[in-house]
């Protein structure tokens, strides 16, 4: 059984048609690219995958139950998160922070005990402390722990956001445009944090990016959206000698 499946996803936005049609399987252990050019519906999949739009027509299967339309705090309960193109962090706090808020989820008081701290609230307050400094640690920003989030650099705001999402206990990774921003260099060094984070995690990883040496470079296959429909699917090498994919990048001239 696929870890997810999408079938026939069909979104309008009023009378504009954002997504026809679209299908996609994830097998466990996949890392696997989304791509096309700006506007053809790559971060609508995003948003029809975590619930932030409902989809006009169509399903989608994680671990073979449906979700379509769930609210997003319970598809990321269930085992999904994501990252977005412009990084969402909470600036103005603390980087141990922004981490420990995934994690409120997870924690086994009330509201009561919340409010007056009593009876679970200081254990559980100090096992979720004790896990974000644990995930600050993997990802390299424990010595930043105290840091304003906004006072990161670009690459670790990056950094960060993935840990945040990783706290949630995803067994699926959505990341929208990792490398926005970033120079060669970086991306190179990202090309390896994400191999790493596959494996380190155990992840399942469906990715947006608009910068090809990444893309070609790591994913094992890509599917190609043009103006909402699914265009191509394939290998990187597959996918680079498509005509119909260097049309819908380059123009009418790239077509034989």
């Amino acid at each position: 059984m696929p870890l997810l499946k999408a079938e026939r996803l069909t979104h309008y936005f009023g009378g504009l048609l954002a997504l026809s049609d679209f299908r996609l399987s994830l097998s466990r252990g996949e890392l696997v690219g989304l791509i096309g050019p700006n506007g053809a519906g790559k971060t609508t999949v995003f948003n029809l995958i975590t619930g932030v739009h409902p989809p006009s027509a169509g399903n989608i299967l994680f671990e073979g139950r449906e979700i379509a339309g769930k609210p997003p705090y319970r598809i990321t309960s269930l085992g999904i998160a994501r990252t977005f193109q412009n990084i969402r962090l909470f600036r103005d706090l603390t980087v141990l922070d922004n981490v420990r808020t995934a994690f409120y989820a997870q924690a086994e008081y009330g509201a009561v005990e919340a409010l007056f701290r009593f009876g679970r609230f200081s254990r559980e307050e100090g096992r979720i402390a004790g896990r974000a400094l644990e995930l600050l640690e993997v990802f390299g920003l424990r010595d930043w722990a105290d840091e304003q989030a906004k006072n990161l650099p670009y690459g670790l705001q990056r950094r960060l956001e993935i840990a945040r999402a990783l706290a949630t206990g995803p067994r699926l990774l959505l990341l929208d445009e990792p490398a926005a921003g970033m120079n060669p260099n970086e991306i190179l060094r990202l090309m390896e944090f994400i191999r790493w984070l596959r494996k380190e995690f155990d992840l399942t990883i469906l990715l947006i990016e608009h910068q090809m040496p990444l893309v070609m470079g790591i994913c094992e296959r890509i599917v190609v959206l043009d103006f909402g429909a699914t265009i191509a699917e394939g290998t990187p090498r597959e996918i680079q000698k498509n005509p119909r994919v260097l049309e819908a990048y380059l123009g009418d001239e790239a077509a034989p």
